[in-house]
């Protein structure tokens, strides 16, 4: 059933078939959206609704979008189904994150080949024990566009949560036992860093049979900051955004060849 006014937009990022590309950026601030369009050709506002924001326009010749999808999990398993429910199959998540790993510093790109199921989300679309993991061909064209970039990136497992501030004040939560175990765990077998959306992202694009993949500025990394390490805080996104960009244009021309 569709419960949007417009039968021929989806309810709740108010798109219709026709409109997005097959290739989709995922960001989670709207206001990231304008600034990822510029990269493309011919962009134009197609819908803005709730924290839903789409452009869409040309890399290449290929037509291409970029969807907000706010944040968490639960936003972002609804941009992917009904965008698929539009014609889009490929999708790369551009965000923020936080390093776990010393080496993972402030500035430098996070490519996660997996995520840690530690959302609600995704157990609503498979069984724990299915792992989370990223389509390897956009993790490949990641990497590479970050690489010719020339920045510093990391690829691996990343950790998925649902509450931001469960990980930055653990100490004060009624579960605080569970949140100081599991992420002594995680450090220890060396995921990279935290975010919010990928785990749900990829166990949805499995379900849906379709492709999807992330990367991430690290923002700061609050295990550098404990051990009193060089730790400033970054915000500029547009390395990311560049990677993500070159990364769908990659696929792009792979696809044509």
């Amino acid at each position: 059933m569709n419960y949007s006014e417009d039968p021929g937009k989806q309810y709740h990022i108010q798109v219709g078939k026709g409109q997005v590309g097959r290739y989709v950026i995922l960001p989670g601030d709207p206001k990231r959206c304008a600034k990822i369009a510029k990269y493309f050709d011919h962009a134009e506002l197609v819908a803005d609704s709730r924290e839903f924001v789409t452009y869409t326009g040309y890399l290449d010749g290929e037509k291409v979008s970029v969807t907000s999808t706010g944040i968490g999990g639960a936003s972002a398993s609804i941009a992917m189904e009904e965008l698929v429910r539009c014609g889009a199959d490929t999708f790369v998540r551009v965000g923020t994150c936080g390093g776990m790993q010393r080496k993972v510093k402030s500035g430098d790109l996070v490519i996660a080949s997996g995520a840690i199921r530690m959302e609600g989300t995704s157990r609503e679309y498979a069984p724990i024990e299915f792992p989370a993991v990223a389509d390897v061909g956009i993790v490949n064209a990641l990497a590479g566009a970050a690489k010719a970039l020339g920045k510093d990136y990391h690829v691996g497992v990343v950790q998925c949560k649902d509450s931001f501030y469960g990980q930055h004040e653990p100490e004060r939560m009624p579960v605080s036992y569970e949140l100081l175990n599991k992420w002594e765990a995680w450090k220890r077998l060396g995921c990279l860093a935290s975010e919010m959306e990928s785990a749900a992202l990829f166990v949805v694009a499995n379900a849906l049979g379709v492709r999807a993949g992330s990367v991430f500025l690290v923002v700061a990394n609050q295990e550098r900051e404990k051990e009193g390490l060089d730790n400033p805080v970054v915000h500029d996104t547009d390395l990311a955004i560049r990677t993500g960009v070159e990364a769908v244009r990659t696929l792009i021309a792979r696809e044509k060849r």
